[in-house]
Formats: structure tokens, sequence, C-alpha cells
């Protein structure tokens, strides 16, 4: 009898021990099976460039930018096409709001996308904003009048939230001394596509009356004159959807750490029962991560010089276009639409070199807040010449047309990338989406107060060519300048605090 309670007693101890190793494998695979964790091994093991995960950053930052700057090289003769303005003066007014419909979208949804990748992920969100680039920027080609532009390029806006949680996975695929290059790819990617973007639209519109051996005013692209550069950033951006697929995710699962240690058994059951509690407390830890980022005075500060140099360059994006295509006698250079592309396409191809390059040398010697510093002071010397260019003609009028936005936008993205590395500085991983989305969100309202602001200023400037103060536009740089000179200022100490390490 003594022996039969004693095999009992051994049976189940047995059992009980086996049950504890099986919690304890699976606890173990849990955490083996988190994709944040398994990012912190590879850094771990490849203290490399991670050249791979870098392109995914870079084609898929790309895809988003295309379509926000596509169509400013045509968007003055869409609106001319939609029989809307009454005068040509006008023109700018409207080219405004359909530039700023884009930026409005993305300001009032940011934050919630961001929110969204801090708890389910990054790549669903990613993936999704591929697809809303493939579908909305395809029906703005096939726009036939003003409300329907507006109204794609507005959904465009608030439906697709990449950048936000793009910024975040960067900065968490790569170690901390390859964090300069993240972002610096980040903005490479960004300002190529800001600058390619105009490049296709420039070189794609109106094809029926560019090539008309190869489109005839008959087939859909006669018929739709701006659909072909709209498809064609559709046909790229579902390339890029099908290789967002392969894309790991660099979210934590378990909410916690994920360095790998050998947990004992205690601490690992610990963990079993206290995901109830953590699922239960995941709505308050997201109030309180909203409330703790707005006190976070670092990130807030870089957030608003941020804020205020991309009102600067959204309103610059569409000033350049309409200063280039229209007449010479308001000013302008009497480009045509090919013209303005082939200016973008070389702008973007001497900022990629620089970024690459460059870029993270400097960062590494000066640091980010001394190149945004020297990048805003040099950009109200080089846009204060922009008038008087306007007044040459021939090689030269091309070749300082050429060099002038070649450096302004490699200006414009060294300020850009220097606030970005703050920004991803001054929060924790678990904050970053959402820190992201709520910088996105911020920047998005100015930049949609940009194209706005900038079409209506550049439509006035044209009325007043024989004023006797800043005439024409004078008065349109003159502004540019004020708001850039405004950012500088902003760069230093009270206002913008650098995040501590």
């Amino acid at each position: 009898m003594a022996e039969n309670t004693e095999e009992a007693l051994l049976k189940k101890e047995d059992e009980e021990e086996e049950s504890r190793g099986a919690r304890r494998r699976r606890l173990r695979h849990r955490r083996e099976d988190c994709p944040g964790c398994e990012i912190e091994r590879l850094k771990e093991t490849n203290r490399g460039v991670p050249y791979k995960l870098f392109f995914y950053v870079w084609i898929i930052v790309l895809c988003a930018a295309l379509p926000i700057s596509s169509l400013f090289p045509f968007l003055y003769f869409m609106i001319r096409d939609f029989k809307i303005a009454k005068r040509e003066e006008d023109i700018g007014f409207y080219a405004g709001y359909v530039g700023s419909a884009f930026m409005f979208g993305r300001a009032l949804t940011s934050v919630l996308w961001g929110m969204l990748a801090d708890r389910y992920g990054r790549k669903p969100v990613i993936l999704f904003g591929t697809v809303t680039v493939v579908v909305l920027n395809t029906l703005f080609g096939l726009s036939t009048n003003f409300w329907m532009a507006v109204s794609t390029r507005f959904l465009l806006g608030s439906l697709c939230g990449i950048l936000g949680p793009m910024r975040a996975y960067a900065s968490e695929v790569c170690r901390k001394e390859y964090q300069a290059l993240a972002m610096s790819i980040i903005s490479t990617s960004w300002g190529i596509g800001l600058v390619i973007g105009p490049a296709i639209g420039g070189y794609l519109a109106q094809p029926a009356e560019k090539f008309p051996n190869v489109f005839s005013e008959k087939s859909i692209f006669g018929r739709f004159p701006y659909f072909l550069p709209c498809l064609l950033i559709s046909v790229f951006s579902l390339g890029v959807m099908v290789v967002a697929c392969w894309l790991p995710e660099s979210l934590h699962r378990h909410g916690e750490s994920s360095e790998e240690c050998d947990i004992p058994y205690e601490a690992l059951e610990a963990e079993e029962n206290k995901t109830l509690k953590e699922e239960s407390q995941r709505n308050e830890k997201s109030c309180q991560t909203s409330w703790s980022l707005l006190r976070n005075w670092p990130l807030m500060s870089s957030i608003i010089v941020y804020c205020v140099f991309q009102l600067h360059d959204m309103a610059y994006t569409e000033i350049f276009s309409l200063w280039a295509i229209s007449p010479w006698k308001f000013g302008g250079l009497s480009y045509s639409t090919a013209d303005v592309g082939e200016v973008l396409a070389l702008s973007g191809f001497g900022l990629l070199l620089f970024q690459l390059f460059l870029y993270p040398r400097v960062e590494r010697i000066c640091g980010p807040i001394v190149v945004s510093r020297v990048g805003a002071a040099l950009s109200i010397i080089l846009l204060s010449s922009y008038p008087f260019i306007a007044k040459l003609t021939g090689i030269i009028l091309t070749i300082l047309v050429d060099s002038a936005s070649i450096l302004k936008n490699v200006l414009a993205v060294s300020i850009t990338t220097g606030l970005f590395l703050l920004q991803n500085r001054a929060v924790t991983q678990e904050q970053r989406g959402a820190a992201n989305g709520l910088s996105l969100s911020a920047m998005s309202l100015f930049k949609a107060m940009g194209p706005a602001a900038g079409g209506s200023i550049f439509s006035w400037a044209q009325k007043r060519q024989n004023a006797s103060f800043l005439p024409g536009n004078h008065m349109v740089f003159f502004i540019l300048n004020v708001i850039e000179a405004l950012g500088l200022l902003m760069t230093f100490k009270p206002f913008l605090t650098q995040p501590k390490d």
C-alpha cells in the first residue's frame, strides 16, 4: 500500500514537472517568436549596416513620397482644364487647395496611424498604406473636375499612414551608430520622391500632345491627359506592396525588453499570470503615453521647429513649379512641364549623392542641430537670388536654375534629417510610433497650409508687378525667407532642447 502511494506521488511529481517544463517551453517559444526580439538578436549578431532592411525602408518611403508632389508640374494646366478659374491669375489660388488636400487629410489621421502601428505592428499599417496609394492615386489621375481632384487627394492623405511607422521602423532595425544613416536614408528617399515625383509628372503629363505618335487624342491618355504619371506611380506602388510582404516586423509582442536570458521558471510563470492584467492596462498606458509625449519638451520643441521648416518647404515646392511655368511677363521662367521635370530630376540625383555619401559624415562631425542651422541660413541667401535668376536667358539661366534647385533641395533635406534624429532620440521604442504620428499630424497641418498659402501669395504677387516695394515674385521669395528665418531662430536655446541619450 505504501509502495503504491509512493509510486502515485512520484508519478504526480513527474506529471507536474512535465507540465512545468511544457509551460516553460511555451513561454520561451513565445519570446523567441517575438519579431522585435528577433530584430534585436540580428543587431547583436550582425554589427554591420543592415543593407537589406535599409533597402526596404528606402523603397517604401519612396512609394509614399512620389504621389505627394507629382501633381505640381501639371497642376496649373489641370486647374485650367477644369475651367474653374475665371482669370489666368486665379489659377494659382485653386491649385493651392488641391495641393493642400493631401496634407490636410494626413494631419487628421497621422496620430491614429501611429497608435495603430504601436498596437498592432508597423507592417500592417505599411501594407495598407501601399494599397491606398495604388487605388487613390490612380483615381486622381482620372479626375474630371476640381472637386473630384480635391476628394481623391484628401482621401489619399487620410488613409496613407506610411511615413510615421517607417521612421520608427528605421531606427529600430539598426544599431545606434547607424541611426543617422537610417534617418538619412528616409530623408533621401523622401526628398527624392518629392523631386522625382514632379519630374515624372512633368515628363509624362499630357502625353498625347508631347508624344502624338505613341498616344492618340482618342486614347485614355488623350482623354485624361494627367493619368499616365499617376498610373506609373501606382504601378510602382503595386510592386512595393508585394515587396513589403517580406518586411520583418520590429515591434515587440510581449511588452517587455527583448534581451534574451535564461529566465527562471518562477519568473516565466509570473509572466504568464500577468498577461491578462497587462492586456487590461493597455488602454490606460496608451492615454499615459499620449500625455507623456506632450510633456516631452525635447520632442515637442523639435516637432514645432520641424513644422515651421516643412511649411516653408511645401510652400516652396508649390511656388517653384508655378514660378517656373508662369509666363515671363509675370516674372516666371516660361518653362514647359518637361522643362520642370528635367530640373527636378537633376535635383533628385544630386540629393541622392549628398545624402548617401556626405550627410552621415557631416552629421557625425557637426551634429544635427548645427547642420539644420547652416542649412536654413544658406537657404535664405539662395532664395533671395531667385527673382534675379528669372531675368537671365539661355544656357546661363538653365545652369543657374538647375544648380539652385539642387542646392535648395539638399539644404531642405539636411534640415529635415537632423530634426528626424532629434525626434527619434527623444522617445523610447514603445512611444516611437505615436511620437512620429504626432509629428506627422502637426507637420501635415502646416504642410496643408503651405500650398494653399503659397498659391494664394503667388496669385496675389502676379497682380502687383509694378509695385514700388518688393514687386511681383520678390514678395513671394521674401515671405518664404521670413518663414525660414523664423525656423532658424527657433533652433537656438532655450526653445530647441537636445534630447539626452
